[in-house]
């Protein structure tokens, strides 16, 4: 085995971080090589011979740059993805560093604590049951299964059926409802549940995504076991669905009720978005990422439930050289993993450093940011603002009629080849449509501006291509 020192090798990484992060504010916000040109950088046989860890590092970050978009900077607007704040990346280098695993208290209690507070912290933050369980899982979509997967088992044992102890074979047939407008990770998480297609029924949705209440009513009528999924923060239109009359609709059927806040929960953290969610406390489990808006590294997701029995029925792993005590917080009894990273330290970090007033700022910021780009942009001849602007997405389209979806992806594409800014499309209500998510956390009014700006020229290229490409009359 090749040995290192470590003193000299943490440094180059810190100083290869460090250029990075602080090197060519105006560096162009899409990756310079492609997949393919990415995947060469990097190929090659396997190495017969070990090389030396400080040109290891370096062929890294080589083999890396050219492949890197820049999410952490100003320019990025393409996805709900988050800046991985300094505060957290420096947290989560120490958690790699002390190679700590938090399943069990006995085997990491620093990490067991960290989960612990930062836990109850969101609890607080978000201002959710106080009593309900908190696990530390890689991002919403493992969130999202957590949680149903203690609705699936809750639901079951209602209907006289224990799932942990027998399996799904022979289980009461359970039914699945969700808005039309659902995330695809949430589909993700049902297939890894065990539920197939003719399983889910997908309740009818308004223009903005939200949840059509009433049609959830009715369909719940129906009876059996269920699960009811709702959304905060629609990933087109930021939309939230009407949690108060859906909690109605699930207490009156016995319906387990999961949110997915991937990144609309955190408006709860928001005292003037905080409208948006109201009733979506009545829930009984909630999913979210922590590397969306409160910035942390990936890979950072949480569930909270409810019914920290559920929750603990679920998914706790137990074996007889596992130390335990049932007074003390083992996280393995809220997450799908024993051995993972220690999640909580970064969290912890971040919502120290940020504190309350530091994350409500932050979304408030982002959410009229959002605004003011739509607002500027709809005036705009040709634009059309295809979403109310309630949270930190913009939908935009281009043009009218038959040649719009040309329009749009045109103009997609020319922004991104000038490589100012970078954004991205969606079909969204059977339409081409460019999609502006205001999530990272560098992004000020110039940004806001300079996307504006580039949006515009964009769409001033493409009309000016249409029109020399039209014979004259």
């Amino acid at each position: 085995m090749n040995s290192c020192d470590i003193e000299p090798l943490l440094q180059a990484a810190c100083d290869l971080a460090v250029r990075y992060r602080t090197g060519e504010p105006d560096r162009a916000p899409r990756a310079a090589a492609t997949g393919q040109d990415a995947y060469a950088l990097f190929a090659g046989p396997v190495p017969e011979a070990g090389e030396d860890a400080l040109a290891t590092l370096t062929a890294l970050a080589e083999a890396a740059g050219p492949g890197l978009h820049d999410t952490t900077g100003d320019r990025f607007f393409g996805w709900v993805i988050g800046a991985s704040h300094p505060v957290g990346v420096a947290a989560d280098w120490l958690t790699s560093a002390w190679g700590q695993n938090p399943g069990l208290h006995f085997v990491g209690p620093a990490g067991v604590a960290a989960e612990k507070v930062a836990g109850d912290w969101l609890l607080d933050l978000l201002d959710l049951p106080r009593e309900a369980s908190v696990g530390f899982v890689t991002g919403a979509t493992m969130a999202n299964f957590t949680g149903l997967a203690a609705g699936r088992s809750e639901v079951l044992r209602r209907a006289g059926w224990d799932v942990e102890a027998d399996g799904l074979q022979g289980a009461p047939r359970m039914r699945v409802l969700l808005g039309e407008a659902a995330h695809s990770t949430v589909f993700a998480a049902l297939r890894y549940l065990g539920f197939g297609r003719s399983q889910i029924e997908t309740v009818a949705a308004d223009a903005q995504g939200a949840m059509d209440a009433r049609d959830l009513g009715r369909r719940l009528a129906d009876g059996g076991p269920a699960l009811v999924i709702a959304q905060a923060g629609q990933i087109n239109t930021g939309a939230f669905d009407p949690f108060e009359e859906i909690a109605a609709h699930c207490r009156r059927a016995g319906a387990w009720l999961h949110v997915d806040g991937a990144f609309g929960l955190w408006a709860r953290a928001c005292p003037d978005r905080y409208r948006l969610t109201r009733g979506l406390e009545l829930a009984d489990s909630w999913a979210s990422d922590a590397h969306k808006w409160l910035q942390a590294p990936y890979e950072s997701g949480f569930v909270i439930v409810r019914d920290r029995t559920a929750h603990r029925r679920a998914m706790s792993i137990s074996a007889s050289y596992l130390p335990s005590q049932d007074w003390c917080h083992n996280p393995s009894d809220f997450s799908p993993e024993l051995s993972r990273r220690a999640r909580g330290f970064a969290i912890w970090a971040l919502l120290r450093h940020l504190g309350r007033d530091g994350i409500a700022d932050m979304v408030s910021r982002h959410c009229a940011l959002a605004r003011r780009i739509g607002a500027r942009l709809g005036k705009a001849p040709g634009i059309a603002v295809l979403n109310e602007v309630v949270l930190n997405q913009v939908v935009l389209a281009f043009g009218e009629g038959a040649g719009a979806d040309r329009l749009t992806r045109a103009v997609i594409e020319e922004v991104q080849r000038r490589n100012a800014v970078f954004v991205e499309g969606a079909r969204w209500q059977g339409r081409e449509v460019l999609r502006i998510s205001v999530i990272s956390a560098p992004l000020d009014s110039r940004s806001a501006d300079r996307l504006c700006d580039e949006i515009l020229a964009a769409w001033q290229t493409v009309q000016a291509r249409q029109s020399a490409a039209i014979p004259a009359q």
